[in-house]
């Protein structure tokens, strides 16, 4: 019985991890909304990869939609720096150059060590309960190998750090930062200690109940440098 509690609870966290993307996203109901979600969670998944081609026929007939709509939503995912469009050329899923990912993450780092300032003056015991309960669901998920769900819950952690704060403009760039991260990861990354990152997470939220906002804020910043420090620029990629 005890199992599948814990089982329905990390499903609770993973699907909250999930809402919690999603919520950020643009929430206009237009008719490419359909679109724009498949092609979105196809990119932050790996469906999709950094310099595809995203061939507006072949869109049109997938969706079932006119080209007008297609072009909505790609633009709305150029928005997001994750969709290139030129001109003539047509669209295609972003790739950041390296010089592009170290902006990001230096970008990142900055805007990670103000919410941690933040939420470490007025984080409460349930938002503490919330931040261990994600906690568990990490190290579940880790426990079984499964590394997409994985990825799911870890930039969830991040966004729910955000959300706590209760500002909307933190969530709004960071939502953003952590979606370009996606592509970044995806050209660039090695094979990382996902046990690792997940200790740093459970040392982070250790420290923000201490409101130890410098410790925190310190770690935080070592956390995101060393996901940095993994991104290998001599990897090769075509976007032919």
């Amino acid at each position: 019985m005890m199992e599948v509690c814990c089982s329905m609870n990390a499903k609770k966290i993973l699907d909250s991890s999930a809402h919690i993307y999603k919520s950020l996203a643009p929430d206009d109901r237009t008719l490419d909304q359909r679109v724009y979600e498949s092609l979105f969670n196809d990119m932050t998944r790996g469906v999709l990869l950094p310099g595809e081609k995203l061939i507006e026929t072949t869109l049109c007939e997938k969706f079932q939609v006119s080209r007008t709509v297609i072009r909505q939503a790609l633009h709305r995912l150029a928005e997001l720096k994750i969709v290139n469009i030129i001109q003539n050329k047509g669209a295609s899923v972003a790739a950041p150059t390296p010089q592009e990912a170290i902006e990001v993450f230096e970008v990142r780092r900055g805007l990670e060590a103000a919410i941690i300032r933040m939420l470490s003056k007025k984080i409460g015991s349930m938002d503490l309960k919330r931040l261990q309960e994600r906690l568990q669901a990490e190290q579940t998920a880790l426990s079984e190998h499964d590394l997409p769900r994985w990825a799911i819950l870890a930039g969830g952690f991040h966004l729910a750090l955000a959300q706590m704060t209760g500002n909307k403009l933190f969530q709004k760039l960071l939502f953003e930062l952590l979606t370009q991260c996606t592509l970044i990861v995806a050209l660039y990354e090695t094979p990382g200690n996902s046990d690792c990152e997940h200790e740093e997470h459970v040392r982070l939220v250790e420290l923000l109940s201490l409101q130890d906002a410098e410790g925190a804020v310190k770690l935080m910043d070592q956390h995101l440098l060393e996901l940095q420090n993994r991104l290998n620029f001599s990897k090769v990629h075509s976007t032919n």
